[in-house]
């Protein structure tokens, strides 16, 4: 049985404040543009071209209603992350090079994270000054920053563990703001450990409850012999789902060494059995979805 999910706003996790009851629920929430963009990211090579109502019966089957889906449709066209063409009165989206770009930057930031992370001693501390006239670019900035693991220390002045240095200046050049973001790499004083850098800045709890959250999510899916009897439709809902939910989760983490953090939590039970969902199911939910996006290959030439 697959768990139903619904379209409500999610609350991201850095700002919630969670109970055990609810993160489960919070994380199933699902939001129609990061879904879509995912899917293609999965399942679209460069250049191919998807059916409008295959996509939307995609999301149909992740309980997003037709309307919600085609008004997601049209505002991921308006970021110019599809491109849009029309055979007859069939509606195709290709990926758009925007598109190609962030799928890149995205899959590394969602399968980068380890069991055991790194840690060297530095930090990345961004600091930016963006004029009003440029704050679509700015905006562009933030969400890329809390998506790579970066934790808001003030207004304009992000930070996060690890040399980050080449990876913001790749952003800002592409952005073209390099006159207006300053980058430091440096260690911490020894007046603070980086596990109070971390608490005070990161919602470890929060993260805590979701990893709780998706350790009994995803466990049974994990087990093979859920794997072997699972349909391709629900194959396709419980991959979708655990890859949006695990990318939400584990960009709110700081990636340090548990040791370090003084945690002890599902981290490292949740990315094993990730990985092993996310590619045993991987097969089957590619087929669903080329069924339904591609039903017909003469509506593709």
């Amino acid at each position: 049985m697959v768990h139903s999910i619904s379209n409500r706003k999610n609350v991201p996790l850095s700002f919630a404040v969670f109970s055990p009851g609810n993160t489960r629920k919070k994380l199933r929430v699902l939001q129609p543009q990061e879904v879509i963009l995912g899917l293609f990211g999965e399942y679209v090579k460069p250049r191919e071209k998807v059916w409008s109502g295959g996509l939307v019966n995609l999301l149909e089957d992740l309980n997003f209603s037709p309307a919600a889906a085609r008004v997601a449709l049209s505002r991921v066209v308006a970021r110019r992350l599809f491109t849009r063409s029309k055979y007859g009165k069939f509606v195709y989206y290709t990926i758009s090079p925007r598109l190609e770009l962030v799928h890149r930057e995205g899959r590394q930031q969602t399968f980068s994270i380890v069991a055991d992370p790194k840690w060297h001693g530095n930090w990345t501390v961004v600091w930016y000054s963006i004029p009003e006239r440029m704050r679509f670019k700015r905006a562009r900035l933030s969400r890329w920053l809390s998506f790579r693991g970066f934790a808001s220390l003030q207004d304009g002045t992000w930070i996060t563990p690890g040399d980050r240095e080449l990876d913001v200046a790749s952003l800002s050049h592409s952005l073209g703001l390099d006159n207006h973001i300053i980058t430091f790499v440096a260690r911490l004083g020894k007046s603070r450990t980086p596990a109070s850098l971390v608490r005070q800045i990161w919602n470890l709890d929060a993260l805590q409850l979701a990893y709780d959250a998706l350790a009994r999510e995803f466990a049974p899916y994990a087990r093979k012999s859920s794997q072997n009897r699972i349909s391709d439709r629900d194959a396709f809902i419980v991959r979708t789902r655990a890859i949006e939910m695990f990318r939400r989760t584990t960009s709110q983490d700081p990636r340090l060494p548990d040791s370090l953090l003084g945690m002890r939590w599902k981290r490292r039970d949740v990315i094993g059995s990730f990985n092993l969902l996310y590619h045993k199911l991987a097969p089957a939910a590619e087929r669903y979805f080329r069924l339904r996006a591609l039903p017909d290959d003469k509506r593709n030439t």
